[in-house]
């Protein structure tokens, strides 16, 4: 099997020294879906933002990569890719200036035609000249998708993704992270939809304040349905 893009061993999160969950331990391979559930507030989005190098861990190992996690490196920010809770854009650009400014400055060729089909599978086109503070909160949340899915990446990371989709964008998004991993990508996630996790998932991971555990995607799944997590 080929390394793991990403690999963490008693890895602990947390702010000012003091973690926000149980040691979390994984590995993620290329071509392979790991989502990571849990309770609101359990460390989820914590483990995320150590992961692309916007905290500093607190315990453990990480490695991302290969490497140690620098979110300065040339090589992370070519390599990795994140869709976080946080609505980031270029204000004074349109949602397609927006996309073509993102893809182009990764390089991508053919970036007018990638943009265009970006637009058209997250129903945006007919916004493609509107600024994004004039589009609606699921709007927004569709251009943030569609900008981590404009560039080239071994990893994408999303922060609970089915945030404000419906239940047709869900299951779009689905099959667009299922022809990542088909493609060879990685995928990180975290998620509190059954159903996305059924789909996308190879692997659970139950963040807790107590403990963590690998759990099947299946098991996760139902522990969601139940609102247990």
């Amino acid at each position: 099997m080929a390394a793991p893009v990403v690999s963490a061993q008693d890895l602990l999160v947390g702010y000012g020294g003091a973690p926000v969950c149980a040691p979390v331990t994984f590995a993620l391979h290329p071509g392979r879906a790991v989502a990571l559930v849990g309770a609101n507030g359990s460390g989820k989005s914590t483990v995320l933002r150590a992961v692309v190098g916007l905290l500093t861990p607190a315990g453990g190992t990480l490695r991302v990569l290969g490497a140690p996690v620098d979110e300065r490196s040339v090589e992370t920010r070519r390599q990795v890719s994140a869709v976080l809770d946080d609505d980031a854009w270029f204000p004074a650009l349109t949602v397609a200036e927006h996309l073509f400014l993102t893809a182009r400055g990764h390089g991508v060729r053919g970036a007018q035609d990638l943009v265009a089909e970006l637009l058209a599978e997250f129903g945006l086109t007919e916004h493609a000249a509107a600024l994004p503070v004039a589009l609606s909160s699921g709007q927004r949340r569709r251009l943030l998708l569609a900008a981590g899915l404009v560039r080239p990446r071994s990893l994408l990371v999303l922060d609970e993704p089915e945030q404000r989709l419906d239940v047709r964008m869900r299951t779009r998004l689905a099959e667009r992270l299922v022809a990542e991993k088909r493609a060879g990508g990685a995928v990180l996630l975290a998620t509190h939809d059954p159903v996305l996790l059924r789909a996308v998932a190879d692997r659970a991971v139950l963040v807790a304040d107590d403990e963590t555990r690998v759990l099947p995607p299946a098991a996760a799944a139902d522990l969601i349905a139940r609102a247990d997590v």
